[in-house]
């Protein structure tokens, strides 16, 4: 069947489309419920089997995390062996694909050398699809879903959509329109001046390491 000229239309708004959907978010999808390390209550935590009331004061003392070195430093004084491992299946501060340590990398439950070394290999990453396309040589779907919930890859603060924007752990509708509103974005104390109007110092500082400004 000859395809007519607006068969071909209607094809490339469609490739258009789909290559354009797995670009929306550049966070990767909390599909099991990790708890966010800086986002948990203390009641949630405190519900965690491998956290006792200590760990879970340390955890809140520690806020915000910027690392997730640095939250591992805190939760290892607490929580040793196995249990840590049990405890980042279900606790978790996500980790920058392109600011990211091999030793932060194999912290993410059942992930060695070799997959650790896979993370290294494609950065730096333009966008969370990149992750989605090179990990999946190695492993299956339901692998890269699991994987994907420990990483991100930082937004532009100039490009990024609203809907981009609230993929960021603890990002509502109000802020996603702040990020919109000052642009365009030039430095980080811009962000420090503008972002701080309305969240303290310790947001704004946990808001800027899922965001990055483009050249």
């Amino acid at each position: 069947m000859k395809m007519t000229s607006k068969m071909k239309t209607l094809l490339i708004a469609a490739t258009v489309l789909l290559l354009a959907t797995p670009a929306l978010a550049q966070v990767g999808e909390n599909r099991d419920g990790l708890l966010n390390a800086n986002l948990a209550t203390a009641e949630e935590l405190g519900a965690l089997p491998q956290l006792n009331a200590a760990a879970v004061d340390a955890i809140v003392a520690g806020r915000p995390f910027l690392r997730m070195s640095d939250l591992h430093s805190v939760v290892s004084k607490h929580v040793t062996g196995g249990d840590i491992e049990a405890l980042y299946r279900k606790f978790w501060l996500p980790i920058n694909l392109n600011d990211v340590t091999e030793a932060e990398v194999k912290l993410i439950p059942g992930v060695g050398d070799r997959m650790a070394h896979e993370f290294e290999e494609y950065a730096p990453y333009k966008a969370l699809p990149v992750f989605h396309r090179e990990i999946a040589k190695y492993v299956d779907d339901d692998e890269l879903a699991r994987l994907a919930q420990y990483v991100f890859v930082p937004l532009d603060l100039n490009t990024a959509t609203e809907a981009q924007f609230k993929t960021i752990p603890g990002v509502g509708g109000r802020m996603a329109h702040e990020f919109e509103e000052y642009r365009p974005w030039k430095a980080e104390a811009q962000f420090q001046r503008e972002i701080g109007k309305y969240v303290d110092e310790d947001e704004v500082a946990r808001l800027w390491r899922y965001v990055t400004i483009g050249n």
